[in-house]
C-alpha cells in the first residue's frame, strides 16, 4: 500500500476504486496534493470525491489540474460553461445516457485519458455506477489467447444500436443529430503512464475486428465482453449529492445503471483529452 502524505486513500473494492479524502474542489490544490491525487488515479483507476460543493467554474479549473478539457461530440455543454457535458435522465425517460459497458467515445482517433463525472442531483436509490479493471481482465487471460490478441485491431464506431438507443432522449431534447464517428485501436491497448497492458473493447463502441468480417469478429469479441466484467474485476458506486467520480479510460471501463425509472439524475461530466492507443 502506498504511502501518501497530504491526502487519505482508501480502497473501496480490491479490483480498482478508492475514495479520496482532504480535497477540497472549491479551492485552488498545490502541486504536491495534485500529484498525489493522480498517483492515486494510476493506482486505482477511478477515484471518487465527496461533498464536494462547487460551481461549474470550480469544477472545470480542478478538471484542468489534471488535464486539457475538450468538447464532448455528440451533445453540446453548458451554455455558460461548454466544457461541462450534463448527463440527465428526467423522470418521463426510459433511457440512461450511456447505460452499457464501455471506455468513453473510443470512436475517436484520440480517445480521453480521463473523465470526471459531479452528482447535481441523484435519484432516492438506484443510479449506481460499476467499473472495471482491464488490466486485471487481460491479465487473467490465458497466454494462448494474450498471442492471439496480440496486434488485432478494433474498429469502433459511434453507431452501434445499443449504445446509440442509451443517448435517444438526450439528443432529441437538445435537437442534436447523430455524428457518425470510426476510429481503430488495438484491442489491447499500452497504457502510456504505467506501461501496463489493458484490454480496450467494448460491447458499446467496438463493431468488428480490422481485417475480420463482424460474422467473424463476434465470437471472440463476445467472449472478450462477458469476460472483462467478471465480478472480481468490478466495483460499485454509489452516488450522493456533491460525489465525483474521475476515471482512467485508458484501462477501466463503467456503466451506468438504469434502475430508477421515475426520478431524476443530473451529472455534470468533464472529458479530459488523451492520445492515441498504442
Amino acid at each position: 500500500m502506498r504511502n501518501y502524505r497530504h491526502i487519505e486513500v482508501r480502497p473501496v473494492a480490491g479490483a480498482l476504486g478508492a475514495e479520496i479524502h482532504g480535497v477540497d474542489m472549491a479551492h485552488p490544490l498545490a502541486d504536491d496534493v495534485v500529484a498525489e491525487v493522480r498517483q492515486a488515479l494510476l493506482d486505482h483507476l477511478v477515484i471518487f470525491l465527496r461533498d464536494q460543493i462547487v460551481t461549474p467554474p470550480q469544477q472545470l479549473a480542478f478538471a484542468r489540474r489534471f488535464g486539457q478539457p475538450v468538447e464532448y461530440p455528440q451533445l453540446k455543454g453548458l451554455p455558460e460553461s461548454p466544457l461541462i457535458t450534463p448527463v440527465v435522465k428526467l423522470e418521463h425517460e426510459r433511457n440512461n445516457f450511456g447505460g452499457i459497458w464501455h471506455s468513453d467515445t473510443t470512436y475517436l482517433a484520440e480517445p480521453p485519458m480521463g473523465s470526471m463525472l459531479l452528482a447535481r442531483e441523484v435519484p432516492p436509490y438506484g443510479g449506481d455506477t460499476m467499473f472495471a479493471n482491464q488490466y486485471l481482465a487481460y491479465e487473467a487471460l490465458s497466454d494462448g489467447l494474450k498471442k492471439t490478441l496480440d496486434g488485432l485491431v478494433g474498429v469502433s464506431s459511434s453507431a452501434k444500436a445499443d449504445v446509440t438507443k442509451t443517448r435517444e432522449d438526450r439528443m432529441k431534447a437538445a435537437g442534436a443529430e447523430l455524428k457518425v464517428l470510426t476510429a481503430e485501436h488495438p484491442i489491447v491497448r499500452t497504457h502510456p503512464e504505467t506501461g501496463r497492458k489493458a484490454l480496450y473493447t467494448s460491447d458499446a463502441h467496438t463493431a468488428h475486428i480490422q481485417g475480420w468480417t463482424e460474422k467473424e469478429s463476434l465470437p471472440l469479441l463476445r467472449f472478450l465482453w462477458e469476460h472483462q466484467t467478471r465480478p472480481e474485476f468490478t466495483c460499485r458506486f454509489r452516488w450522493q449529492v456533491g460525489s465525483l467520480a474521475f476515471w482512467d479510460n485508458r484501462c477501466a471501463m463503467h456503466n451506468p445503471i438504469n434502475d430508477y425509472h421515475g426520478h431524476r439524475r443530473v451529472m455534470h461530466r468533464i472529458t479530459l483529452a488523451g492520445d492515441k492507443p498504442r
